[in-house]
């Protein structure tokens, strides 16, 4: 288990060094992570390259026993390199070149970038190569993060032509044929006809717009390969990592595609930033350390974590005392298995000076230094059980490609398919119920229970392995808007919603719409719900059925012939469907009815109380964490606000 700060010793006086360093290891600290920004430093000046400063850095920490996690420095271009070659820039979407001052600032389809990223990490690794204080190298840092994923430049133009070039084998009537090009006129007699899905008047092609989705992921994608295949060939021992960023759902790129080629998923974990008004609700952040864990399916680290507030040019919300160790404990309850804190102190200069550190600017050791050196004593003790992996038998799905078909088509202004995936998350995790978030590729044959939600895109594959799960006793979830459309983006024709999945489901969907309030109509229970009364909204299916059960249907004037959700039992397993967005009380209901079917246990606590269970053999503990500004219990243990108690079993 590593444990330790984010140190940028670049940043500072080379004096203050030793002191830092000393600081670090009193903090409680066995690493320290460096160098993701620090091109300039190794190569002032194009060929020259100098690692002298790091050598020392490094010697510094092997005198105290501090492992290292090193950066390849790509993510911040040095400015003689955009100086000299202008073109390495990328493009906004209107065609303005972006300006060298930022971070991510170059085209990922840029031969320029790749040269010369080749160079520095092919020096770099062969410097450091044998260095034995270096646990794990890190790729660039949070690629595709804050608009970065999206580019606009004729590079990014004519390989997108050739990604399709090769796609339909250089027939340019079958990508006419599969994009239905004929309407508005919009046949292409050759690849280099086809434009990027820029600004226009009304809109894209959506079937183009899909491509171009995928395209911008694969190029993504292959940066990050190409760095991890250079470090493996000079170091075949490294253990590689990236440090993936928040809101990896509503990024133009497959983080799950681009995890499979590391060793290690990392994770940069902000619950809040500079201008929220408050930190994530603790059902969110559970979610998206979930979903970082479900990138591989394996446990993962935490390369920054915080401890004070953060912001670029607007500062943030300061965690109230205790909450950010909190944070701490919920993300090694969640599969963490080593963390550092960004940063060991915050920047006097540049454009972080309002992203606090464990020290403020004033150098002062305070409550931040404590809280953090309290947290590091207390959970080294639990290493045995933290990493074990995390035994879930329940899973959300998620799919890269149906992601992008609603930010194409948005269909509902309201609709937030991440949003919906947290809704249902949120339901079990209120019981105490573990939940992996994975992709829709990822093996699901061993879980209780799987929710589809959104599954726009009608895959024949994951279709068959939904079946065969159900069949073999397990309890599956689809929602409103699954198998709309075919793998092109385009709409099937011929056949009933949902495509391939309705006598699966025992419905068929008569007709569709988009609602702009969250809670538009009321649905009213049968059966065994029968009495019961809620609200849907955002978007909902007319279902017709013709072998399911009745849980709900809708309760307005004209549609009340219609169901709102089903349920169909199969030989062993069972399938729902849910054709509507349905308020947070019904969804809970529902979920005690899918546990039930499931044969998942539940915990009870009181609301904002989590109970996790971690370990096996070795080391076993239940996590008792009190999200709450106020005491509050689980079962007869009280807590304090904030508080995290660890019990070995």
């Amino acid at each position: 288990m590593l444990l330790g700060v984010d140190y940028y010793p670049e940043q500072w006086d080379e004096d203050l060094m030793e002191a830092d360093l000393d600081a670090i290891v009193e903090l409680g600290c066995n690493g320290i992570r460096i160098g993701e920004f620090a091109w300039h430093r190794m190569e002032r000046r194009e060929g020259q390259f100098d690692f002298s400063f790091f050598d020392r850095v490094i010697a510094g920490a092997k005198e105290r026993g501090l492992r290292v996690i090193l950066g390849t420095p790509t993510a911040a271009i040095p400015a003689w390199l955009a100086h000299k070659h202008p073109e390495i820039l990328s493009e906004s979407e209107p065609g303005r070149r972006r300006s060298f001052g930022g971070r991510h600032v170059y085209c990922f389809n840029s031969p320029v970038l790749y040269a010369y990223s080749e160079r520095i990490i092919r020096a770099m690794v062969s410097h450091f190569r044998d260095e034995e204080q270096v646990a794990a190298w890190q790729v660039d840092n949070e690629l595709g993060h804050e608009g970065s994923d999206l580019c606009f430049c004729p590079r990014c133009r004519r390989a997108f032509q050739a990604f399709l070039r090769e796609k339909f084998e250089g027939d340019i009537d079958q990508l006419n044929e599969t994009y239905g090009t004929a309407f508005w006129s919009q046949e292409y007699n050759g690849f280099e006809e086809i434009p990027l899905p820029a600004e226009t008047i009304t809109t894209h092609n959506p079937a183009l717009r899909l491509d171009w989705e995928r395209f911008r992921s694969k190029s993504i994608v292959d940066f990050l390969e190409f760095q991890v295949n250079l470090i493996r060939g000079i170091a075949p021992k490294a253990l590689v990592l990236h440090d993936f960023p928040g809101g990896g759902l509503y990024k133009h790129v497959d983080y799950s595609q681009a995890a499979g080629k590391l060793d290690v998923a990392a994770y940069n974990h902000y619950p809040v930033w500079g201008g929220q008004r408050e930190p994530l609700p603790p059902h969110e952040i559970a979610f998206e350390l979930d979903y970082v864990r479900g990138l591989k399916r394996r446990n993962f680290w935490i390369t920054e974590a915080i401890m004070g507030a953060q912001g670029h040019d607007v500062t943030g919300y300061l965690p109230r005392p205790g909450q950010a160790k909190l944070w701490s404990y919920q993300a090694m309850a969640h599969g963490c298995e080593s963390l550092f804190y960004f940063r060991y102190r915050g920047g006097t200069k540049g454009a972080e000076q309002f992203c606090c550190g464990i020290l403020d600017a004033d150098n002062v050791k305070g409550r931040k230094f404590r809280e953090a050196q309290s947290f590091f004593a207390d959970i080294r003790q639990y290493e045995r059980a933290l990493k074990a992996p995390v035994r879930s038998q329940a899973a959300i799905v998620y799919d890269y490609d149906s992601l992008a078909s609603f930010r194409i088509q948005r269909q509902s202004l309201l609709l937030d398919c991440p949003g919906e995936m947290k809704k249902l998350h949120k339901a079990f995790f209120d019981r105490n119920v573990p939940v992996d978030v994975i992709p829709a590729e990822a093996d699901f044959s061993g879980y209780r229970v799987v929710l589809l939600p959104q599954m726009i895109i009608s895959r024949p594959k994951l279709r068959e392995r939904v079946k065969d799960f159900v069949r073999e006793g397990g309890t599956a979830v689809l929602t409103f808007r699954t198998g709309v459309k075919d793998e092109d983006n385009n709409l099937p024709f011929g056949e009933r919603i949902p495509a391939g999945c309705g006598e699966f489901a025992g419905v068929a969907v008569a007709e569709t719409e988009s609602l702009q309030e969250a809670c538009a109509f009321p649905v009213v229970g049968e059966g065994a719900f029968a009495g019961e009364r809620g609200y849907g909204g955002i978007f909902r299916d007319m279902l017709e059925v013709f072998d399911a059960e009745v849980l709900y249907r809708y309760g307005d004037s004209f549609y009340g012939e219609f169901a709102a959700v089903t349920r169909k039992r199969q030989g062993r397993g069972t399938v729902y469907y849910l054709g509507c967005g349905l308020d947070e009380a019904v969804t809970a209901r529902l979920a005690e009815e899918i546990l039930a079917d499931g044969r998942i246990r539940t915990l009870p606590s009181d609301d904002g109380v989590e109970v996790v269970i971690r370990g096996g053999g070795e080391q076993k503990i239940r996590m008792l964490l009190n999200h709450n500004a106020f005491p509050a219990s689980a079962g007869d243990v009280s807590l304090e606000a904030f508080e995290c108690r660890i019990e070995e079993l």
